[in-house]
């Protein structure tokens, strides 16, 4: 049967309330704090080399083995502001996620739509409650890699470990200090990623969707402000995605960011049998 997999922000028409023009505000301001670069496994490096630390933030993480995750999108149209949350856990070892996503409400502040439970691979991306039509028991099927946006904005959240990728390619990055998130020290740096080196450098099914992803956005330089803790783990990152509203041809922007914490959480995913994925068309919400 033909099938249509309807893209969030690729699109930008989530829950009705997002037109043709996005734009992402900036991250969280680090402190000013005198840079002490002798704490941790990273120690003078985290430092004096920010850009080799952030090349090493995604093997860090799959040091870690696991953490609990909080994602948010944000888009905003005609002076409305627009933001899809997520919640859950992420196995960095093998690969797999699960996240709650809450879509927004409608301006007039009523919620239309159930969460959505989204399984996180590097090859495919499984959500259920997703889509007029679909069945309730039924999940929705999407190729990562077949996405333009390689699943980085589609899902609205960020894969951890793909968010974690991105770094891979960073170009330029400034150390600009430490400062405190959730009551963790953490080590506060700015820069640029290159999606066309991230997929290069990236392991396993994400180099297919950052590649992807280096491909369809608007450009492959994505900004960023990433926060690592003295661990060089990665506690929060936030990126500016654009990409080409198709109906009008005008660069859109998205802000993703993913919150780390939690490291060592029990994960238990599995996905779903042939049988109970659906294979109809998606209709329009």
């Amino acid at each position: 049967m033909a099938q249509r997999q309807h893209r969030w922000a690729g699109a930008v028409a989530v829950a009705g309330l997002v037109a043709s023009v996005c734009a992402g505000t900036a991250g969280c301001a680090g402190s000013g704090a005198a840079a002490e670069g002798g704490r941790g496994p990273e120690g003078g490096r985290a430092t004096t080399d920010p850009v080799g630390t952030l090349h090493r933030a995604a093997d860090t993480l799959v040091g870690a083995g696991s953490s609990q995750a909080r994602t948010s999108m944000e888009m905003a149209t005609g002076g409305t502001r627009v933001t899809i949350r997520g919640e859950g856990v992420y196995d960095y070892r093998h690969r797999l996620g699960r996240l709650k996503v809450v879509l927004p409400q409608d301006p007039a502040g009523e919620s239309r739509h159930r969460p959505i439970t989204e399984l996180l691979t590097p090859e495919a991306l499984f959500m259920k409650n997703r889509g007029a039509g679909v069945p309730a028991d039924k999940w929705v099927r999407v190729e990562t890699a077949s996405l333009s946006d390689g699943n980085l904005v589609t899902g609205g959240a960020t894969d951890p470990l793909a968010a974690a990728e991105v770094l891979r390619g960073t170009r330029t990055a400034a150390y600009l200090g430490r400062t405190e998130l959730a009551g963790t020290a953490v080590r506060h740096y700015r820069g640029t990623a290159d999606l066309t080196v991230a997929a290069r450098n990236a392991t396993g099914g994400n180099r297919a969707s950052l590649a992807a992803a280096a491909k369809g956005f608007a450009t492959a330089r994505v900004p960023f402000d990433a926060y690592l803790d003295d661990q060089g783990r990665i506690r929060k990152v936030r990126y500016r995605f654009s990409f080409v509203n198709g109906q009008h041809g005008r660069a859109v922007a998205v802000a993703s960011t993913t919150l780390l914490y939690g490291f060592g959480a029990p994960v238990d995913v599995r996905l779903p049998a042939s049988r109970d994925i659906y294979a109809g068309r998606v209709a329009e919400e």
